[in-house]
């Protein structure tokens, strides 16, 4: 397998300026209707599996399609994607768009998972 450290130093850069949180806060603010989860994956990643009432926004895309989904830029926004790096890179970019309250749900699907969380198909 091909090594990703320039992605990985990218995903390192971008989180020491992102606030990460955890897949049990992210379902608890989901829940609550305080926070929208965005999914950044690919189609396919999503066809395949999500976290229910999700949106998805792929990652080559969002930032095309953020400000009509979400215009307030106020609106607590949790990014995901299958292990934290691109949903950390979708996280930094909003940020730069002027949105105040962009998360990244740490570990991504996997973790969200892994805490016996629901998804759907």
């Amino acid at each position: 397998m091909a090594e990703h450290t320039r992605f990985e130093k990218l995903v390192a850069d971008a989180k020491k300026n992102i606030t990460e949180i955890s897949p049990q806060d992210a379902a608890e603010k989901l829940k609550s209707g305080e926070a929208l989860i965005v999914d950044v994956r690919e189609k396919d990643e999503w066809d395949e599996e999500r976290i229910p009432n999700a949106t998805h926004l792929s990652r080559g895309t969002i930032e095309l399609e953020i400000e009509e989904k979400v215009p307030n830029r106020n609106a607590i926004i949790i990014c995901h994607c299958g292990g934290g790096g691109r949903s950390a890179l979708a996280a930094k970019s909003l940020q730069k768009m002027g949105y105040k309250n962009v998360r990244s749900m740490a570990g991504g699907l996997k973790a969200w998972k892994a805490a016996g969380l629901l998804t759907a198909k």
